[in-house]
Formats: structure tokens, C-alpha cells, sequence
């Protein structure tokens, strides 16, 4: 009976690997030939990919990692980030990068910082594993304080994956967009990028098997795909072979720069939280992947629900790319969009660019849509001043806890729960750890009612320009579903 004993061992611990690397343990009283509950277990292993910050020299960049506590989690873990080689697009060469980690994680609880500065930073792929893997995310903060890339260019370094959807790219004469494809494997990827307009998809081969070689970063710059300028895009990134992390940084002439991540998966209803209150402009960017799709454009105020006035509905018509331009939407009070189909259901992407301040002094940051938090999802590198939290529960009131981690250089936790009401948008100045010192996280938690979306802001104003950027919560995955097994000897009968 030894053999079969082990084999069955064998074939848990696979399991065990395919599920996130989570531990599975046999139950305290087993009942051979049933199948029981799955349980959550957190996982062991984490990744998060940041693209290289910024091509300025003045460009300074903050990195902060931070993991929640976890109950159940394996003993001491780690986390550590490799620089990515270097890859010009196109040249299928990688060129070695020789930079020290930024930050080493030690322990979770406490935010960890690293800073850089300069065009030569590189792009980083980082891991973690143990205690430090349960919801491990790291957020990248550049500022610029001139030339075309000003302003403040927040983004939530991501795990690897294999399709991507980007409403709100451009090709337009006064901005300059790449999107940033991050390897973290020991073999080539091989990416397509296709670009859609007004009028559908634009002809160009140069999209296609684009090579991310192993362990390295490409930036590629999407006027290089098309002779066409277009003012309003969505690509579509796909990947035929291996895995990649992307993101796309757009530099506007006039209205500075910031990072769009993807935006969540197509969908007949979608919410892009956290519009900031004193928005000037704000533009709704969607695509449609099958068949049209009519939308209904409505403001979650912080009252509920209103329609905002000429932009009641929006057309998508299948395979192209439609924008509008909302103006000062909020009127001073913060808000979130909610797009919900009129007719039908035909699933679309959307993202929202929203600028704050006037002539000069414009800046930009962009607002995906993206997907309720779930059950916890965290936002690093919030500040004593500047930063604030939206909240939103489109489909029913729900309660919320909202925990400041210890400050990265001292502070202890705080917390404080928040009741979002149906169809609103709920602003707080978040609780900030007692004694602050350096910056903190955020963690926002589901306790009961209907699914919650957020945003933070952080403001930055530098020289009269109020430079920001808004970043969404996702759920951290910091724990996998995996089924409980029992032995059952008799499967080895047969």
C-alpha cells in the first residue's frame, strides 16, 4: 500500500502548484469517496511587473512595496525585484542592466520605500514568496517638474497575463503614448498590438509578433504603427506566446503625462470610480469587441445617481472606438461613472481621461474602468497630504473598513468602517496611521451589501499645476480556492 500512498501524495501537491501554491491539508476526519467544500488558503507566490518610469532626466521616482497581515500564512517569506533587461522595439536583442533593488520587503504590515531618479531607471520584475505574498502590491510614483513628460505618473506595478485592453491610447500630433511590455519569464513572448479608431481597425502589420525577449522590458511607440494620427484609441494587446505585463504612458503636450493600466474586461455594464470633484475636463473613451453596444451614461454623485445633461446615452458601434467630451462633469462634487447598457448587453471596454486646472496648468491622469474590489484590495504610497479615497457601490448600499497600515518610516495602523449608499460616491479623507511618518498604505475590505469599486487620489501640486494621479482597486488574489481531498484508495482498484 506504500506506493499508491505516495501517488496520491504526488497528485495533491500537484493540485497544490496548479491552484497558486497553496497549501492543501487532509481533513481531520476523512470520508473516503466524498468530495468536500473548497477551502481559501493564501498563497505562496506573488509577482508584480513595473514598467521603466520615465525617459527625463528629471524624473523622480518612488517605489512602495507594502503586504497586508494574512491569517493562515507559511512562515517567514521574501520579495525581491530584478532590473529588466533592456530591449529596443523590434531589435530582438536585450540589453543587461546593472542596478541594485530599489527595496527589499522584510516583513508584512510595514510599507517599504526605495526611490530613483533619472531617465536610466529600469523597468523591474519583482516576487514574492512566504508571508510577504498574500496580497503583495507595489506601487511606482514618478514626478516630472518640466518638459513634455511633466506631472505626476502613479501606476500599480501588475502580475503577468496574456490579453489587454487600452481605451484611451492616441496617436494624435500633441501626444506621445508607448506602451511598456514587461517579460518576467526565462523565454521569449511574442505580443500583438492592434489599435482601433472611429472607423474600426487600422491596416498595419507593425503590431504583429513583436518579441519580448526573456526577463526584459520593450517600450513601443504606437505612432510607429500607423501613418494615421488618431486622437482617440483603443489596443488591444495580445499575446500568442508566453506572458507579458503592460501599461501605457501618455505625455500630452498640453496637459502632462500619466500611466493607463488596462482596463477591466469587456462587459455590458462598467464603473470607472473616482472622478476628482474639481475636474475641468473629462473624456469617456469606449470600444465595443462584438456587436454595437448603447450605452446609458450616468454620474454617481455623492446624493446617488444623475444623468448628466446632452450626454444622456452613448453609441458604440462594433469594432470602433467612440469618445465624447463630458466638461466639468462632477460640478465640484466627487463622482464616478457608471455605463450601463440600454438594450442588450453587448460587452464593451472603457476608460476615462479627466484633467485638472486650466491652460498651462492642466493636468492629466486616466481612470479605467475596473472591476469591485472583492473581498480586500490595497493602494500603496499615500501621503499625510493629498490623498483621498472614493468610494462607490453602484447596484446596493454596502458597509466598507478602510485600514491605514504603520507609516513606512513610523505611525501605527488605523481604521475606521464606512457605509456607501446605493448609487453613490462616498469621498473621505482616508484615516492616516497615528504618528505618520513617511507614507502608508490603504486597504479597503467588503463587510456586507453589494459589490464596492474605489479610486485614491494623490495630489502633488508643484509651481501653481496640480499635478496628480488616480489609481483603481483591484482584489489582491492574496488567496486561492482550493478543493479540500480525502483519500480514497479504491480509485486505485480498478
Amino acid at each position: 500500500m506504500n506506493r499508491p500512498t505516495l501517488s496520491l501524495i504526488a497528485v495533491t501537491a500537484a493540485l497544490a502548484a496548479v491552484t497558486g501554491l497553496a497549501m492543501v491539508s487532509a481533513p481531520d476526519e476523512p470520508d473516503a469517496g466524498r468530495e468536500t467544500a473548497a477551502t481559501r488558503l493564501p498563497v505562496e507566490r506573488s509577482s508584480a511587473l513595473c514598467p521603466a518610469p520615465s525617459n527625463s532626466e528629471l524624473a523622480d521616482t518612488t517605489y512602495t512595496s507594502y503586504t497586508p497581515r494574512s491569517t493562515g500564512t507559511p512562515g517567514s517569506g521574501s520579495a525581491r525585484l530584478s532590473p529588466a533587461a533592456k530591449e529596443s522595439t523590434g531589435s530582438g536583442k536585450a540589453e543587461p542592466v546593472d542596478a541594485k533593488p530599489v527595496l527589499t520587503p522584510k516583513k508584512p504590515g510595514t510599507p517599504v520605500t526605495g526611490e530613483d531618479s533619472g531617465a536610466g531607471t529600469p523597468a523591474w520584475i519583482g516576487a514574492a514568496r512566504g508571508d510577504l505574498a498574500p496580497g503583495w502590491t507595489l506601487q511606482q510614483t514618478t514626478t516630472v517638474a518640466a518638459g513634455s513628460g511633466r506631472g505626476v505618473l502613479g501606476v500599480l506595478c501588475s502580475g503577468p497575463d496574456t490579453d489587454f485592453w487600452l481605451p484611451g491610447a492616441s496617436t494624435a500630433k500633441n501626444r506621445t503614448d508607448y506602451i511598456h511590455l514587461t517579460n518576467p519569464d526565462d523565454s521569449a513572448a511574442v505580443v500583438d498590438i492592434e489599435l482601433y479608431g472611429e472607423d474600426g481597425a487600422l491596416e498595419s502589420s507593425l503590431g504583429e509578433d513583436i518579441q519580448v525577449q526573456p526577463r526584459a522590458s520593450v517600450p513601443v511607440l504606437l505612432s510607429t504603427l500607423t501613418d494615421r494620427p488618431q486622437p482617440d484609441l483603443t489596443a488591444h494587446v495580445t499575446v500568442r506566446s508566453g506572458r507579458v505585463a503592460a501599461a501605457l504612458q501618455a505625455t500630452d503636450t498640453a496637459r502632462g503625462a500619466d500611466w493607463l493600466p488596462p482596463a477591466a474586461d469587456p462587459a455590458a455594464s462598467l464603473v470607472l470610480p473616482g472622478i476628482p470633484k474639481d475636474v475641468t475636463e473629462a473624456r469617456l473613451i469606449a470600444f465595443a469587441p462584438g456587436d454595437d453596444a448603447d450605452l446609458s451614461v450616468r454620474l454617481a454623485s455623492p446624493t446617488g445617481p444623475i444623468t448628466p445633461v446632452g450626454n444622456e446615452t452613448l453609441h458604440v458601434k462594433a469594432g470602433m472606438t467612440a469618445a465624447v467630451d463630458l466638461g466639468d462633469i462632477t460640478k465640484g462634487e466627487a463622482g464616478s461613472l457608471l455605463l450601463t447598457p440600454t438594450r442588450g448587453s453587448s460587452p464593451v471596454v472603457a476608460a476615462l481621461q479627466v484633467v485638472r486646472g486650466k491652460g498651462a496648468d492642466r493636468e492629466t491622469a486616466y481612470i479605467p474602468a475596473t472591476p469591485a474590489i472583492g473581498d480586500r484590495a490595497t493602494v500603496p504610497d499615500n501621503r499625510a497630504e493629498g490623498t483621498s479615497l472614493s468610494l462607490v457601490a453602484p447596484g446596493a448600499s454596502a458597509k466598507v473598513r478602510v485600514t491605514a497600515s504603520a507609516g513606512s518610516e513610523g505611525g501605527t495602523p488605523a481604521t475606521k468602517t464606512y457605509t456607501v449608499r446605493k448609487g453613490a460616491t462616498l469621498l473621505v479623507e482616508p484615516p492616516a496611521p497615528k504618528g505618520l511618518k513617511g507614507s502608508y498604505a490603504l486597504t479597503v475590505e467588503t463587510l456586507s451589501g453589494g459589490p464596492v469599486h474605489a479610486a485614491r487620489t494623490l495630489e502633488i501640486p508643484d509651481d501653481g499645476i496640480p499635478m496628480f494621479t488616480v489609481q483603481t482597486f483591484s482584489d489582491d488574489r492574496g488567496t486561492v480556492s482550493v478543493p479540500k481531498t480525502e483519500e480514497d484508495l479504491s480509485v486505485l482498484q480498478e
